[in-house]
């Protein structure tokens, strides 16, 4: 049987551990939303940053533009940088979680305004055209600097569950920019049913399930104010989220079989899995 809810967000991250860049519609890559994580800033040694060691990053709002030529920083009280696109200069070599990629470094300006928002030397890099990673789950897929898959999704039902625990418990309510969706699914009446889809025909693309997302120290860092808050969500999260796969879930990692166009407003149906509510065919 399938399930019908819609798009309620769709949210594309241009430089890994920034500022989202909300979208009304877009064409689906194989490597998710519009140049999401395509760029990241990494130390000297070309290891990534994160919002686990450097929370600024959430300030930093990044603008593709030109067709993805051009790109520009922004961040409160500096000036920002804009910058021409480099797709084709020599490789360097990046690390992210420990494993070795490739990216194609973004120039001196670009250095110099980083290294001055975060206070340690940093450098901007690209992922090149040829980048070929593959993350392994129920559907494999590609990505470009996500951490792991190319989409996250989170069903409204499920962040809304969350904080009506908060509420219950009497203390304040978090915002959904905690974590960081590509896909809000609005109208499932059941939360975490992002867990149990196998597919999604979202727009004119599918989508296939590849695994739950394990929640980091990311979720702790106050979207607004690029400071670290926590406890929570974790705290929360531990106590009725733990899973066999090790930490707390909260969403779902997605990967792309079908390339298309999806907007906000789009029917999102469950194809396969269990369906909202426990109806459908099972896992």
């Amino acid at each position: 049987m399938a399930t019908y809810a819609t798009v309620g967000e769709l949210l594309t991250y241009p430089v890994k551990g920034c500022a989202p860049v909300p979208l009304t519609e877009a064409e689906l890559t194989p490597a998710g939303l519009p140049y999401d994580r395509s760029f990241m800033v990494v130390g000297e040694d070309g290891t990534y940053r994160s919002q686990r060691r450097d929370p600024e990053l959430a300030l930093i709002r990044p603008e593709v533009g030109d067709g993805g030529s051009q790109l520009t920083l922004r961040t409160p009280g500096v000036e920002p940088v804009r910058i021409p696109v480099d797709l084709t200069s020599a490789r360097t070599p990046v690390d992210l979680f420990g494993v070795p990629y490739q990216g194609i470094d973004q120039g001196a300006a670009a250095a110099r305004w980083l290294t001055g928002v975060l206070g340690a030397p940093s450098r901007l890099v690209r992922v090149p055209p040829e980048h070929d990673r593959v993350e392994q789950g129920v559907h494999p897929g590609t990505s470009g600097y996500a951490d792991s898959c190319a989409l996250h999704i989170l069903s409204r039902a499920t962040f809304d569950d969350l904080n009506a625990r908060y509420t219950a418990a009497g203390k304040p309510t978090l915002p959904m920019s905690r974590f960081r969706p590509n896909i809000v699914v609005d109208g499932w009446d059941a939360p975490h049913q992002e867990d149990h889809a196998r597919r999604l025909l979202v727009g004119d693309a599918e989508l296939g399930f590849a695994k739950v997302a394990i929640r980091c120290a990311v979720t702790l860092v106050d979207q607004e104010t690029g400071t670290k808050a926590g406890p929570e969500p974790l705290r929360m999260l531990a106590a009725y989220r733990r899973v066999p796969e090790g930490g707390v879930a909260f969403g779902a990692l997605y990967s792309v079989l079908r390339t298309g166009k999806l907007a906000v407003g789009d029917a999102c149906a469950v194809v396969a899995g269990t369906s909202p509510g426990g109806a459908g065919p099972g896992l």
